[in-house]
C-alpha cells in the first residue's frame, strides 16, 4: 500500500472518530439543555428545541435518553419520554428494529428508575414480543412496582386456574404466596377476597402497614383557617397525657384512639365531635429493627402536615378535594427502636354536606408500598 493511501486512510479514519465523538457530544449537549428545564419554565423554549433535535435523532441514541431519564423532574422527563417514543415510532415505522438487548439490559438493570424502565420494557415488548415471558417471572421482588404488576398479574392468572380447576388447596397456597409481593390496592383486593373464600384469613391493615391506634387531641382553632400556620404545643413537644392544652371551645387532652377500619380510617368527628373550622393531632409510635428509610403515605380530604421524628416531611393546604389511599406520600428515615409519626389535620367552615367529613389515614411502608415487620 502506497504512503499516499495510507494517509488517506488514516486521515479518513481521523474524520469518522471526530464525527462519532462530536456526535456523542452533541447527544449529551441536548440532553443537558432538556434536564436543566426549570420548574416554572425556566429555560423551557431551550428545552423544547433539544427535545425537537431529541426526536429526530435514530435508534442507536435511544439508551442514552432513557439513562437520561434517571431523577429527571417532571418536566424535562415529559419531553424525555417524548423523544423516546417518537424516535422508537419512527424506528419501527420505516421496518427496522429497535436495539433488543440493550433494552432488555437497561430493564434488567434495577438501578435505573421504575417509570424508566416500565418505558424501556414496553418498547421492548414492541421488538420482541417474546420478552415478556423471560423477564416477567422474576420480577415479583421487582422494587419498581411498574414492572412488579405485570409479575403478580400473571401468578395470579395461574392461581385463579388452580382454582377453575378445581384444585382448591393449591390455590390457596398459591394466593397465599403471592399475597406478599403484592402492592397495587385492586391486585391485593382480589387475592385477599380469594384467600378468604377459601377459609384464609387477611389483615389488610398490616400488609399495607396503616397505623390504627392513635392518640389524638383537639379541636384547636382554625376559624379563617388560621390554624394552618398555627403551631399549636403538640407541634413543639412530645405527646404528654398528662398536659392539658387550651382547644377552641375549653380545655382538651390527648386521648387514645383505634380505628377498626381495616384501611385505618380515623373518623374525627367520632373520636373529638363534630367540629368545623378546627384543627386536631395525631401520634403514634412506630418501632423499627434497624434504621432504613421508608414512605409516609395519607389520605384526608382536609388540609394536613406530617412529621417524622419532629421533621416536617409533607405539608398541603387544600379541603375538601376528595380522599384517596397514598394521595399524600413522603420518604423520610426510620430509626432503630422508637419513632413518633406527628399528623395534623385542619377543617374549615364549609356548610356544605360533602365537606363535612374530617379525618385521615396514614401508613407507614417500604418504598415499594409493602407493610413493615
Amino acid at each position: 500500500m502506497s504512503i499516499r493511501i495510507q494517509a488517506f486512510l488514516l486521515c479518513l479514519s481521523c474524520i469518522v472518530g471526530s464525527v462519532a465523538q462530536l456526535q456523542a457530544e452533541d447527544i449529551q449537549s441536548l440532553l443537558a439543555r432538556v434536564k436543566a428545564v426549570g420548574r416554572e419554565g425556566a429555560g423551557n423554549a431551550q428545552a423544547s428545541a433539544a427535545s425537537r433535535e431529541l426526536c429526530d435523532r435514530g435508534p442507536e441514541d435511544l439508551l442514552a435518553i432513557l439513562r437520561s431519564m434517571n431523577g429527571a423532574g417532571p418536566v424535562a422527563g415529559n419531553w424525555l419520554r417524548s423523544a423516546v417514543d417518537a424516535i422508537a415510532e419512527k424506528t419501527l415505522a420505516d421496518g427496522r428494529a429497535l436495539p433488543a438487548q440493550p433494552l432488555e439490559q437497561f430493564v434488567l438493570d434495577r438501578s435505573h428508575d421504575g417509570p424508566v424502565r416500565r418505558l424501556a420494557y414496553e418498547w421492548l415488548l414492541r421488538t420482541d414480543p417474546s420478552a415478556s415471558d423471560r423477564l416477567v417471572p422474576g420480577m415479583l421482588d421487582d422494587p419498581a412496582v411498574e414492572l412488579r404488576r405485570d409479575a403478580v398479574a400473571r401468578e395470579l392468572d395461574l392461581a385463579e386456574k388452580l382454582l377453575e380447576g378445581g384444585k382448591k388447596p393449591d390455590a390457596r397456597s398459591a394466593f397465599e404466596r403471592l399475597l406478599p409481593a403484592s402492592r397495587d390496592e385492586d391486585q391485593v383486593s382480589r387475592i385477599a377476597k380469594r384467600i378468604e373464600e377459601l377459609g384464609g384469613k387477611v389483615d389488610l391493615a398490616r400488609h399495607f402497614g396503616f397505623v390504627r391506634d392513635w392518640r389524638v387531641v383537639g379541636p384547636f382553632d382554625s376559624s379563617g383557617g388560621v390554624g394552618y400556620a398555627t403551631a399549636y404545643p403538640p407541634e413543639t413537644a412530645p405527646p404528654d397525657e398528662n398536659r392539658e392544652y387550651t382547644g377552641k371551645s375549653g380545655p382538651v387532652r390527648w386521648i387514645e384512639h383505634s380505628t377498626p377500619d381495616p384501611r385505618g380510617m380515623v373518623d374525627l368527628n367520632k373520636a373529638l365531635g363534630k367540629h368545623m373550622g378546627v384543627v386536631a393531632y395525631g401520634a403514634a409510635k412506630v418501632r423499627s429493627s434497624e434504621d432504613r428509610p421508608v414512605s409516609v403515605r395519607a389520605g384526608t380530604p382536609n388540609a394536613v402536615k406530617i412529621w417524622l421524628n419532629g421533621r416536617l416531611i409533607f405539608t398541603r393546604e387544600e379541603y375538601h378535594h376528595g380522599s384517596a389511599m397514598d394521595q399524600h406520600r413522603a420518604e423520610g428515615m426510620l430509626r432503630k427502636g422508637e419513632n413518633l409519626i406527628l399528623i395534623k389535620v385542619c377543617q374549615n367552615e364549609q356548610t356544605d354536606d360533602w365537606a363535612q367529613d374530617w379525618g385521615f389515614q396514614l401508613r407507614v411502608c417500604d418504598l415499594t408500598g409493602g407493610g413493615l415487620p
